[in-house]
Order: C-alpha cells, then sequence, then structure tokens
C-alpha cells in the first residue's frame, strides 16, 4: 500500500447513526460548534472524536455512546 492509499478502519457508526435519524453532518457540525470539515472525517472514519465529544455527540443524537462505536466482539 503506497502512502496515498490509506486503508480504513471503521470505528465508529456515526454516518450509519445520522442516516438513520435523518439527520446531516451540517446539522451536527452546527450542534456541536465544530467544523463540518471535521465532522466529515468522522463520519467516513479518516479521523475519530475523542471520548468527551463521542459523548456530546451522543447526547445530540439521543442515543448511548456505544451505538456510536462498532462492536469489536461479535
Amino acid at each position: 500500500m503506497d502512502k496515498e492509499q490509506k486503508e480504513v478502519t471503521y470505528i465508529n457508526r456515526l454516518k450509519v447513526v445520522l442516516a438513520e435519524k435523518h439527520l446531516t453532518n451540517k446539522w451536527l457540525a452546527d450542534k456541536l460548534g465544530k467544523d463540518q470539515g471535521t465532522v466529515s472525517k468522522w463520519c467516513t472514519n479518516n479521523m475519530q472524536p475523542n471520548l468527551e465529544t463521542l459523548r456530546e455527540i451522543a447526547l445530540c443524537l439521543d442515543v448511548n455512546v456505544t451505538d456510536l462505536l462498532w462492536p469489536t466482539k461479535e
């Protein structure tokens, strides 16, 4: 894999949860006071929010924090 190709590890389910709730990245960015580009990177799993921000996201979306994460064990 060369430098320009980065394997994405799916850690968060933010994009899925936003879609389930019929909400947009822009809506979440506005609610959190974050840049829309940052939220987009979270949704594509190119970057991850810290735990405090993940908690804020869960509160905004009215979900449990664990609903925002892909399980590590089935």
